[in-house]
């Protein structure tokens, strides 16, 4: 049995700064992660995808902002617990007892969900033999731009993530079908004139509005995807990968049956201390909510000194605590 003030449920990077946040104001901590690294989705889905409203980083890629966010914690040495889901959550104490899929139990005086959207994966489309393909010529996100260079790629989708890892990869790669069933893409103006000056180039092809029909190849090695319009018309076309962009399932999993109040997937808290309907318990990130709320990293960095600092009058009621700038105090080891 582990005993901490805080146990920070999602290692994303809302969850790695409250971690930083909590120890700055002399609490212990603990994290779990269904993952087997921190980060989050910026680790796992978009490591090489760069963010642009990080304060003082014009452009920072998602696998710096986490590598960044780990140095920053390292002083405090929290204790990680990767891989592991959290199963149950019970009232014991005064504070609350964790057990993990994994069997390791922590009694923590306080809880950080910053789950996110909780667990995720993608959206497959619904092609035959798909899964034989996943792995070796069907993927999902991208983790090094390096591994597709000087291949023809198919991109499906029409969102952002579609349009960003188009323009991303095309700077690498042989050459990129966009496939969406729409002739509109849902992506911001600017990224959508940058799509036209690469189709105008001829590095890029956009066949709209079609949608996958199947696929060829063998031992997991595509020769090409079929592409279907909706009067029925069939394009083989020849290709190395095929990245699928559909969006993500998502999951809050068993931290609906703990008794908080639940509103649409998301947590309803107090914007000024982000507590949950059960004391003790706080969220943050993009799974909590509140009028207003943006789901934004960088309110989601606020939320969590909000929680943090709520969380310790919690834990010392009472206790008069002066609030300091880290200019001040510096880096409590």
């Amino acid at each position: 049995m582990y005993k901490t003030d805080v146990v920070v449920i999602g290692a994303g990077p809302v969850g790695l700064f409250s971690v930083f946040q909590a120890s700055m104001v002399g609490l212990k901590v603990h994290v779990v992660d269904a993952l087997p690294m921190i980060g989050g989705q910026c680790a796992a889905l978009y490591p090489e995808k760069p963010i642009y409203d990080i304060p003082a980083h014009p452009k920072i890629l998602g696998a710096e902002l986490i590598e960044n966010l780990e140095k920053q914690i390292l002083p405090f040495s929290p204790t990680l617990h990767l891989e592991q889901k959290v199963t149950h959550v019970t009232s014991k104490d005064g504070g609350f007892e964790i057990i993990t899929d994994k069997g390791d139990e922590i009694w923590t005086k306080v809880i950080f969900i910053a789950a996110g959207v909780g667990a995720f994966g993608p959206n497959r489309p619904p092609l035959e033999s798909i899964e034989s393909f996943e792995g070796k010529s069907v993927f999902y996100l991208v983790r090094e731009r390096a591994f597709f260079a000087g291949k023809k790629l198919i991109i499906a989708g029409g969102g952002d993530s579609a349009v960003d890892w188009t323009l991303s990869l095309a700077e690498v790669v042989s050459h990129i079908t966009l496939v969406h069933r729409r002739d509109k893409f849902k992506a911001h103006a600017e990224s959508l004139n940058q799509l036209k000056k690469l189709e105008e180039s001829g590095k890029i092809t956009l066949l709209t509005p079609y949608q996958l029909h199947g696929l060829t190849g063998q031992d997991g090695i595509l020769t090409s995807v079929e592409c279907m319009d909706f009067e029925g018309k069939i394009l083989s076309i020849p290709t190395d990968i095929l990245l699928p962009f559909y969006g993500l399932a998502t999951n809050l999993g068993p931290i609906t049956q703990w008794g908080l109040q639940i509103d649409r997937h998301t947590i309803p808290v107090d914007p000024s201390s982000c507590a949950t309907s059960i004391p003790g318990i706080y969220a943050i990130g993009d799974v909590a909510h509140y009028p207003g709320k943006l789901k934004l990293i960088l309110c989601g960095f606020s939320e969590g000194a909000m929680a943090a600092h709520s969380a310790r009058a919690h834990i010392h009621p009472g206790e008069v605590f002066h609030f300091e700038h880290s200019t001040t105090t510096g880096v409590k080891k």
